[in-house]
């Protein structure tokens, strides 16, 4: 049972990542909304191959899981933070059953493998 929450977890994030795109992440996220929007755009996809390539990587890893559980709810929390930014486009109930989703998951990985 544990292990498909953990799961869920990975997927809720990869589906976070797309709608990321949708949503422009790239003109909150630092550093990267200092930039034109075309080049924020291509550096924030590029910036995912290495980022999906270390997850993939590292899934299998039990340690690596703790600190993926806690990156989800780190995740929420700075979403959270940026919610009233001007530029924030995560507003729908799709976005946010997607971000909490991941989060949820990740307190209860913590919780069962704890």
């Amino acid at each position: 049972m544990n292990n498909i929450v953990f799961f869920i977890g990975i997927s809720f994030i990869l589906l976070h990542e797309m709608d990321a795109v949708r949503c422009h992440e790239w003109r909150i996220f630092p550093g990267l909304s200092l930039l034109n929007d075309q080049l924020g755009f291509v550096l924030f996809m590029l910036a995912h191959v290495p980022l999906f390539t270390w997850l993939i990587y590292f899934v299998g890893n039990p340690s690596f899981r703790n600190g993926f559980d806690i990156f989800l709810l780190v995740h929420l929390g700075l979403h959270l933070v940026f919610l009233k930014h001007p530029k924030n486009e995560f507003k729908d109930w799709i976005s946010w059953t997607i971000i909490s989703g991941a989060a949820i998951c990740g307190a209860i990985d913590l919780f069962l493998i704890s």
